[in-house]
């Protein structure tokens, strides 16, 4: 089954590193792990989203 994604949407905030405080993503829904380096948030933001709109068309 082939997959074509006509849409995609990707936004998101730099913060510049202010020493030891930490930056926060306000889109990122990793549970509060701080572990996961702002690029890991962002991937993960962005798969969230593609298997959202996978699902939303799976119930069409």
């Amino acid at each position: 089954m082939r997959l074509e994604i006509r849409e995609l949407v990707i936004k998101a905030t730099i913060v510049p590193d202010a020493g030891s405080a930490t930056p926060q993503t306000s889109g990122a829904t990793s549970g509060g792990n701080n572990d996961v380096s702002p690029s890991e948030q962002l991937i993960n933001t962005c798969v969230e989203k593609i298997l959202e709109i996978i699902k939303e068309k799976d119930g069409r």
